[in-house]
């Protein structure tokens, strides 16, 4: 059975699109640390991070990479934060946040944006990655 990403990926599910390669794609997650939680998948799915060959795991990297700089550009903060949990779901995936300390990076906090406040600012923030990806 698809992982929800997986089904994300495939349309099945509706989400807030940040950016999309032939390889990887990045969406807000639904229940953001902070605003502007980015998690980055590789369209094929494996369950772990560790898993993916050298070369999906480099390019996931990268791509995480690219999307960061948009982010950083598109929500204010200090940094983007960046961690690896991937027990909640199982395909890999790279959690990007927007934060200003490092207890922003608690996962104890989750929130619940209103779905304007979501489309806002995946529409913004897909705007400044953009040009990292071209």
């Amino acid at each position: 059975m698809a992982s929800i990403f997986t089904r994300i990926i495939n349309g099945e599910i509706p989400c807030y699109k940040i950016a999309e390669t032939d390889r990887y794609f990045a969406f807000l997650d639904i229940n953001p640390v902070t605003p502007g939680h980015t998690l980055v998948v590789p369209k094929h799915e494996v369950s772990y991070l560790f898993d993916l060959t050298d070369e999906e795991y480099a390019g996931l990297q990268l791509f995480a990479k690219r999307v960061a700089l948009g982010l950083q550009e598109a929500v204010p903060c200090k940094r983007i934060g960046v961690t690896v949990i991937g027990l909640e779901v199982p395909h890999a995936h790279i959690h990007l946040l927007p934060i200003t300390t490092e207890d922003d990076m608690d996962f104890h906090h989750k929130q619940t944006l209103p779905a304007e406040q979501m489309e806002q600012l995946a529409a913004r923030i897909s705007e400044h990655v953009k040009k990292y990806l071209d």
